[in-house]
């Protein structure tokens, strides 16, 4: 399953570049790209625990820039 969303207030590309690297290390994340221009992450996941993995990627984001929202 391939999923687009929409970050609010990523202040730095690179925090960008190592909240996508950490997303890629979660198991069953296939892909994960995030543009600190168009504040857009997309994420390639397992269907079957894609809700888990969504909350792993929350938590790893909030962990390297706090300030940072998901809008699920």
């Amino acid at each position: 399953m391939k999923k687009t969303y929409k970050l609010e207030d990523l202040d730095c590309a690179n925090c960008a570049a190592k909240m996508e690297n950490a997303i890629k290390d979660i198991p069953g994340v296939n892909d994960c790209s995030i543009s600190f221009m168009a504040q857009r992450m997309t994420i390639d996941a397992d269907d079957k625990s894609f809700d888990s993995i969504m909350k792993k990627a929350v938590k790893a984001c909030r962990k390297i820039e706090p300030d940072c929202t998901i809008i699920l």
